[in-house]
C-alpha cells in the first residue's frame, strides 16, 4: 500500500464545461447519465472517462460539486441507478454485480471507451464489481468512505453510524441526503441486504488494476482502520483522508479533484514503466 500527498494551490481558473443530461435503457431498465466535460470533449472517447457512481438511496447529486471540479480537465459521467435519482424503482432486488454492469454499459452506450469508476459508500462496491467484471475497460478504481465494514455488518451498526454522519455533514448535505433517500425509499429497501453481504476485501483483494480509497476524517460509516485495511488488499492499493465526513467528495471538491487527477498521472506513469 501507498500513501499519495496532496498539495494544492490556492488559484484556480476556470475551464467551461457543457452538461448533457439523457436516459439510457439497458437491458430493459433505465440509467440517467450527467455528463460534464471540458468544451469540446464531450464525447471524446480517446481519454478515460471518469464515471461516477453514488451510494445507496443516493443520486448523481452527492457528486455534484466534485464532478464539476473534476471536469475541469475530464470528461465525467455521473449516473442515476435504476430506482434512485427519481428513476422508476426496478421492481425487484439488483445485486452489486448486476449494477455494476448497467452503469459501465451505460456508458459505453455513450461512445466511452477507458473508465476510471468512482464510487462513494455502496457504490464503491459497484466500483470494485465494474472492474472485476470489466478488466479491459476499467483501468483504475476509486473507492470513497468504502462500506461496509466487515465488523459493523448489521443494520444497527449502519444506522447509527448514518445518524451519527448526519451531524457531521451539514445543512446542505444532509437535505441532498434525505430527499434522495425519500425519492428511492422502494429500490433502498431492496438494496440493503446485497450492501451488507458485498465481501469488499475479497473482491478487492481481487482486482488487478489501482484501488485509490479515500475517506473523510470524520467519517462515522467508513471508520480509518476499515479503510485503511480496504487499501491494504488491493494489489495496488493507496489511502489518503481528506477532511470531512462520509461524503468527503463534496466537502473537498477541489482538493478530491486533484487527487484524483494526481492518482491518474502516477497510474499512467507506472504503465508506461
Amino acid at each position: 500500500m501507498t500513501t499519495l500527498t496532496l498539495h494544492c494551490g490556492p488559484g484556480r481558473s476556470v475551464v467551461h464545461v457543457r452538461a448533457k443530461v439523457e436516459t439510457v435503457p439497458v437491458g430493459g431498465l433505465p440509467v440517467r447519465l450527467r455528463t460534464l466535460a471540458p468544451a469540446g470533449r464531450l464525447h471524446d472517447a480517446l481519454v478515460p472517462t471518469v464515471l461516477l457512481v453514488h451510494g445507496i438511496g443516493m443520486s448523481h447529486r452527492s457528486f455534484a460539486r466534485s464532478q464539476r471540479a473534476l471536469a475541469r480537465t475530464h470528461r465525467t459521467v455521473a449516473v442515476d441507478l435504476p430506482g434512485f435519482g427519481g428513476l422508476p424503482a426496478a421492481g425487484r432486488r439488483l445485486d452489486v454485480e448486476e449494477l455494476a454492469d448497467l452503469a459501465v454499459r451505460a456508458v459505453q452506450t455513450r461512445g466511452a471507451g477507458e473508465l476510471v469508476v468512482v464510487g462513494q459508500s455502496m457504490g464503491s462496491q459497484i466500483a470494485v464489481e465494474a472492474a472485476r467484471l470489466h478488466p479491459d475497460t476499467v483501468s483504475s478504481v476509486v473507492l470513497v468512505g468504502p462500506v461496509v465494514d466487515d465488523r459493523r455488518r448489521t443494520l444497527l451498526h449502519q444506522a447509527v453510524d448514518l445518524g451519527r454522519d448526519s451531524f457531521a455533514e451539514g445543512p446542505r448535505m444532509n437535505a441532498v441526503v434525505f430527499t434522495d433517500y425519500l425519492r428511492s425509499v422502494r429500490q433502498y429497501v431492496r438494496e440493503l441486504g446485497p450492501m451488507l453481504r458485498y465481501p469488499t476485501l475479497e473482491r478487492v483483494a481481487g482486482l488487478d488494476v489501482p484501488v485509490l480509497v479515500v475517506r473523510g476524517d470524520r467519517d462515522p460509516i467508513a471508520r480509518h482502520t476499515w479503510a485503511a485495511r480496504v487499501a491494504a488488499h488491493a494489489r495496488r492499493g493507496a489511502f489518503v483522508e481528506l477532511p470531512g465526513a462520509h461524503h468527503v467528495q463534496e466537502h473537498r471538491p477541489v482538493a478530491f479533484a486533484d487527487l484524483v487527477a494526481e492518482f491518474r498521472r502516477v497510474e499512467t506513469l507506472e504503465r508506461l514503466g
